[in-house]
């Protein structure tokens, strides 16, 4: 499905509040585009109406006095055949009263008192009077009552179609801010459902990009430009039918403009998507390299690298000016510019067509008509030019689109609602291989178990398989090859969500979250209850280092929790595993980067935690771990020890080596202390 289609379905969403809309913005245009044609009856029956023929008769409600004789209008009487005639014609700015019928009318001259008239060749003499404003005023009296109720209806309709302009905007932009609410809730649950390989591949910056901006710019396509679209389309609908209304040939010949438009949307869209394409994918590298630069912005000034970050973005920003140079050339071609040209060549061909001769008088097209005429189109040129300037944003947004639904289309999991009980903590890996990418295993053929209660430790080189062996028991990564099984239940049966549920992972960084102390434990799991958050801090002997904090676990923690140490961070990782209260917990290098006093402290807590719970440790300072039930010595993706710590060191291996060489680097660093 393409993108246009996919961006119109989530309009349907809301397809009611948008047909309410739609129906009020029919009525607004309806009520506006009724004005030219009271004008010009205001016009045709009220002023130049004057000219038509009136015949003498008794007085009555509808009359005019005139020397002592009465006059009614042509079109306000039914039977005047045997009625006297006279015409009020008008030459120059006075009229002409003249006592008897008028044959034909044409070009008007006065010659010592009387009227000429010429028209092809043919001409006529008439006996004229001029009138004075007052007595000419006398025959437009009758017209006052209805040209001011004309022109209160015209204001009525003003009044109601702005009215009917307000109700359809509002609800117009209601409802794109609902759809765009809606996209940005369905992107962001959709990202919780994305494996975590997907985010090995993608900076966060250009995820961040695609939440923020990119759906942004698609607000922008309902909220603007679908709204002028809607718009343009019903007014130019609306205008082209009041057009034949009015004269057919005109009509017709103004309707070129549509293939017109159609060839001109298609020529612009050829050029703009490629443009816009190139400037989202930009944009997006520079919010990526912006986030990537404040994460890093220790190491770029204590390396002083803040040249070289200011040449890469300077490079990108470049490049963002540079394609936004030629989209902006493109639309000042194709713009306002360009509709002013056309409307300005209408105009022209219109006099053209006529020749001049509808500003005459006794033309086949009245002056009203001419007015309405030329009023509808320039009117038309109205929505044509609000089209064609929406037609950037449109671009835009479809390329914007393009990206959100990629993203969409990536595949997750959708996260499931289903609860397992808190199983034992039994773990088997049987013949369990992995690999990243394609056959670079960095797993092979891994089996061991890990019963209830048991601590088993991970050790080995970096680049061995330790933190692999956790990522696909968590299931952040499926295994190729092999079965994982937690107490006889193969995980890959089970949701991961059930299968996360009674799992704790406490990582090197941890990471906490904008909020408190107390949040950052509980995750504002509902749950867990204050009670539990208090009893978590005091398992693993931090509650005395909070105390010292004036709102205790209520403290304020900004983002990555920066404004406490290291020490301090591990501790409410710890604390947060603990609540949750899990079967099977895993430390990954938990206490690598904790000071001696908190590790101590730590190592106290873990000896209460591990009850009851299988534990899994990896670890490169093997002091911590000698007390682990099992320690799996891995290398190049393959076990190739696994014993007690006594085992191990009799055994005068690999971990012998390792423990041995780390115990002489203390000494060492003892000696030099």
């Amino acid at each position: 499905m393409n993108v246009s289609k996919r961006l119109f379905q989530y309009a349907l969403t809301y397809k009611k509040s948008i047909l309410v809309a739609l129906a009020l913005l029919t009525f607004a245009v309806a009520a506006e585009l009724t004005g030219p044609f009271i004008a010009k009856k205001m016009i045709d029956t009220h002023i130049l109406g004057v000219e038509l023929p009136w015949y003498e008769t008794n007085a009555s409600e509808d009359t005019v006095q005139f020397q002592n004789r009465y006059f009614i209008r042509e079109d306000r009487i039914k039977d005047h055949e045997l009625m006297n005639e006279i015409r009020l014609l008008q030459v120059d700015r006075v009229y002409y009263f003249i006592d008897e019928s008028v044959l034909f009318d044409g070009k008007r001259e006065i010659a010592e008192g009387v009227l000429v008239i010429t028209n092809q060749g043919r001409e006529a003499s008439y006996f004229s009077e001029p009138l004075s404003s007052a007595e000419a005023f006398a025959f437009f009296e009758p017209e006052i009552p209805s040209l001011v109720k004309l022109m209160g209806l015209y204001f009525g309709l003003i009044c109601l179609a702005a009215l009917f302009h307000y109700g359809q905007k509002y609800l117009l932009q209601v409802s794109a801010n609902k759809i765009i609410q809606k996209m940005r809730s369905d992107v962001f649950t959709h990202i919780q459902e994305l494996p975590v390989s997907y985010f090995d591949r993608l900076p966060a910056g250009k995820i961040v990009s695609r939440v923020t901006n990119d759906t942004e710019a698609i607000r922008e396509l309902y909220v603007t430009v679908l709204a002028t679209f809607f718009t343009s389309i019903i007014y130019m609908a609306g205008i082209y039918i009041a057009l034949f209304l009015l004269d057919v040939k005109l009509a017709l010949i103004c309707l070129v403009m549509v293939p017109i438009l159609i060839v001109w949307i298609k020529f612009y869209r050829n050029f703009a998507s490629k443009y816009n394409h190139k400037i989202r994918s930009v944009l997006s590298e520079i919010n990526g390299m912006i986030n990537e630069s404040i994460q890093g912005m220790r190491i770029i000034q204590a390396f002083g690298k803040e040249k070289k970050s200011n040449d890469d973005f300077e490079k990108l920003n470049k490049d963002h000016f540079m394609f936004q140079s030629k989209l902006l050339k493109l639309n000042s071609l194709t713009s306002h510019n360009l509709v002013g040209v056309f409307r300005n060549l209408a105009f022209v061909a219109l006099i053209w067509y006529f020749g001049g001769a509808s500003l005459g008088i006794g033309t086949v097209i009245s002056l009203g008509v001419l007015y309405a005429f030329v009023d509808y189109l320039n009117r038309l040129f109205q929505p044509i030019s609000q089209l064609v300037n929406q037609l950037s944003q449109l671009e835009q947004a479809r390329v914007a689109g393009e990206r959100v639904f990629e993203l969409l289309d990536e595949k997750g999991e959708k996260v499931s609602s289903k609860t397992l009980p808190r199983y034992k903590g039994n773990v088997c890996f049987e013949d369990v291989s992995f690999a990243y990418y394609e056959e670079e295993f960095v797993l092979k053929n891994i089996s061991f178990e890990a019963k209830q209660g048991e601590t088993v430790a991970l050790v080995g080189h970096t680049g061995s398989g330790k933190s692999s062996i956790m990522n696909v028991l968590f299931r952040f990564y499926d295994h190729n090859k092999g079965k994982i099984t937690i107490d006889d239940i193969d995980i890959m049966s089970i949701s991961k969500q059930e299968l996360r549920e009674h799992m704790g992972i406490v990582l090197q960084d941890p990471f906490l979250f904008t909020g408190t102390i107390a949040s950052n434990v509980c995750l504002n799991d509902p749950r867990i209850t204050r009670a539990q958050v208090e009893k978590a801090i005091e398992d693993v002997g931090a509650n005395k280092l909070f105390s010292r904090f004036e709102k205790g676990l209520d403290e304020p923690v900004i983002e990555k929790g920066s404004t406490l140490s290291a020490g301090e961070r591990q501790l409410i990782s710890f604390a947060r595993a603990l609540a949750f209260n899990p079967a099977i917990l895993i430390l990954d290098e938990a206490t690598a980067s904790i000071d001696t006093e908190t590790e101590a402290i730590i190592q106290e807590a873990l000896e209460v935690l591990k009850q009851g719970r299988t534990t899994f440790i990896i670890a490169h300072r093997l002091s911590t771990i000698k007390n682990a039930d099992q320690i799996l010595v891995l290398d190049g993706g393959k076990i190739v020890e696994r014993g007690s710590h006594h085992q191990l060191m009799d055994l005068k291996g690999k971990y012998f080596q390792m423990y041995q060489l780390q115990l002489g680097l203390k000494m060492e660093t003892a000696k030099v202390v």
